[in-house]
């Protein structure tokens, strides 16, 4: 049988249990409390980060306040309100390249070619470039392709292959005033590969080795008319010169003959003058000279085998002898016939 509790007893022991329900009430208020500002704190801790944007070099980031547009954050750091702003798109402002795939292509006179190429292009606006279009790098593509049909379908093939240049130009032309209101700059459009068929390749390579040999042709004809006109006129030249060389030579022929002949009259005339005073060793000099010089024409004749000379000199000195006697007489013979007559006296005067 339990024993009976003191009404003093019980009043203690009901007080003790009154503080204990209060110092566990205090408690957990504190502990709740303590959770709650806990999560203030992360929850501020978030809403910061989130207002805080650091945006790449080369990049731009659109901000969108309630879905709309509202600016552009730059690289660097950038703010935004949480909840109320958010990032609608990151684009690249950097150029970037495009790779357009390979399609085929119908000619102006109905030849068909594939090519393909590559498109550089670059972000100038990013909100046009991501509220204008959508999908910018598809509608490029699509917008390259389609001119590049366009333009290369109004050449002929020989023009295709020829004027890459030129169907570049207007590409780049026609695709970037396109592109310009998306806040895009085409910078360049390249065509990297231009391949007729099969068969027409073989043909144009035979017809380009025709063209290379008929040029072969043509240069090694012309080589040889340059070569015979060259030897032409080197003969001709050669013989101007040999020409002038014969004109010189008989000039100076005729000089020396001239000269031998004023010579020779000299020496007649101082001849005749010497016979004339009567000199008959000039008479004989020009004799013997002559006589001499006969015989030595007769001992240098080709044809002339045999030949009588004089058996001695004596037989020579005799001939001149003679010789000098025959123009002694003849001498004598002019003197008389150029003498002056005397003057026959008149019959009349003397009766």
């Amino acid at each position: 049988m339990a024993k009976p509790i003191h009404p003093c007893q019980s009043g203690l022991w009901r007080a003790g249990e009154i503080l204990g329900i209060r110092n566990r009430g205090f408690s957990m208020n504190f502990e709740a409390g303590s959770v709650v500002a806990a999560i203030f704190v992360v929850f501020a801790i978030i809403t910061i980060m989130a207002g805080i944007r650091q945006v790449p070099q080369g990049q731009h980031y659109t901000v969108e306040r309630f879905g709309r547009y509202n600016r552009t954050l730059t690289p660097g750091l950038g703010l935004v309100i949480p909840y109320i702003e958010t990032i609608g798109a990151k684009i690249v402002m950097m150029e970037q390249v495009l790779d357009v795939p390979t399609q085929e292509v119908i000619t102006k006179d109905n030849a068909s070619a594939r090519t393909d190429g590559v498109v550089f292009y670059q972000v100038l606006d990013a909100s046009r470039a991501t509220y204008q279009v959508a999908q910018l790098q598809n509608a490029l593509l699509n917008l390259t392709m389609t001119n590049i049909r366009n333009v290369m379908g109004s050449m002929d093939l020989d023009q295709l292959l020829s004027n890459r240049d030129e169907i570049n130009g207007k590409l780049l032309n026609v695709v970037d005033a396109a592109a310009s209101p998306w806040g895009v700059k085409v910078t360049r459009i390249e065509l990297k590969n231009i391949e007729p068929p099969a068969d027409l390749a073989a043909a144009m390579a035979r017809q380009m080795k025709a063209e290379r040999d008929r040029r072969a042709a043509i240069l090694e004809a012309e080589g040889q008319r340059q070569a015979a006109i060259l030897k032409a006129e080197g003969e001709k030249q050669a013989q101007i010169l040999a020409a002038e060389g014969r004109k010189e030579a008989a000039f100076r022929d005729a000089e020396a003959r001239e000269r031998q002949a004023e010579a020779e009259a000299n020496a007649t005339r101082m001849v005749s003058e010497a016979i004339a005073k009567g000199d008959m060793g000039a008479v004989n000099y020009l004799v013997a000279e002559k006589y001499i010089g006969a015989l030595g024409k007769f001992a240098t004749a080709n044809n002339q085998k045999v030949m009588i000379i004089p058996a001695e000199m004596g037989g020579l000195v005799g001939t001149l002898s003679g010789i000098a006697e025959i123009a002694k007489s003849a001498l004598a013979n002019e003197e008389k016939t150029n003498a002056p007559r005397r003057p026959v006296p008149d019959s009349g005067s003397r009766g």
